[in-house]
């Protein structure tokens, strides 16, 4: 039984991450409160869908069972937060004026603040720029944003996610995020020396122009670092024996769904 409890906890505590990036705990917060999910995602400002979407995914992340419907209430049912949930809520809020204390005793700058945030988050992405929104286009189900990196706005990005993600992160012009992009969705090839600038040549994929600082050569591709034009560095693949050596022109490519986009505190 202890063991279960334990693991049950850890898995819990697992779905804290999730408050540092969204609204999914303001959801959670709400549907404690007002005892609906429609309701809920009226108050913090989303759809319905992606309310639910915020519960999915915690719940995922908790493994366990964190919002259960209830029956009988205004319009004929609701929905009430399990102890798991409730627990899940009171250990977010403890962590999130413990990291704000800690935050801004270790770093006073606003960039240090903000690169301290980040540092917050561990993942296996190895490409982490910070970004400011240039701009928020729905198509259908999806969402067109637009990126320009902090130091460099001559460096563009396009990120393509989902309108209920776009809702869940509140994106809008002008915020301040970090974005990333795993090093294997990066193809990299060589440019001769007249070669584009860098930049996103569409909204479905983006193109970066840059200079080779390092070359690992491996069997199964090269993975190579590129100081981009603009000073900030990448790291992609390119094939076996394209021939990129150090100070070699290059370009670097990522499709704009393989860009994730991270709001810190």
């Amino acid at each position: 039984m202890m063991a279960r409890m334990a693991r049950k906890k850890l898995s819990v505590y697992d779905a804290l991450g999730q408050d540092r990036a969204d609204r999914r705990i303001a959801i959670l917060r709400e549907i404690g409160t007002v005892g609906s999910i429609s309701q809920a995602a009226r108050n913090v400002g989303i759809s319905y869908k992606a309310a639910w979407q915020a519960i999915d995914t915690l719940t995922n992340l908790a493994g366990v069972a964190l919002v259960e419907r209830a029956v009988g209430g205004v319009g004929g049912g609701g929905a009430r937060l399990t102890d798991a949930a409730r627990e899940l809520l009171a250990a977010a809020g403890a962590l999130r004026v413990a990291r704000a204390q800690v935050v801004a005793q270790a770093a006073p700058g606003a960039r240090a603040h903000a690169v301290a945030s980040s540092l917050g988050v561990r993942t296996s992405m190895r490409n982490q720029w910070p970004c400011v929104v240039q701009s928020v286009k729905r198509e259908g189900p999806l969402v067109q944003v637009e990126l320009a990196a902090q130091g460099d706005e001559a460096l563009r990005l396009h990120a393509r996610i989902t309108r209920e993600s776009a809702e869940l992160l509140g994106l809008a012009q002008g915020m301040a995020l970090q974005v990333l992009c795993k090093a294997t969705a990066v193809r990299v090839r060589p440019r001769a020396e007249t070669g584009a600038a860098a930049g996103a040549r569409s909204r479905n994929r983006n193109e970066w122009a840059g200079r080779v600082a390092r070359v690992a050569r491996g069997a199964l591709g090269d993975e190579v670092v590129l100081t981009l034009d603009g000073g900030l560095q990448l790291v992609g693949f390119a094939p076996t024996g394209s021939g990129l050596r150090v100070r070699s022109l290059a370009l670097a490519s990522a499709e704009a769904n393989a860009l994730v986009l991270m709001v810190p505190d």
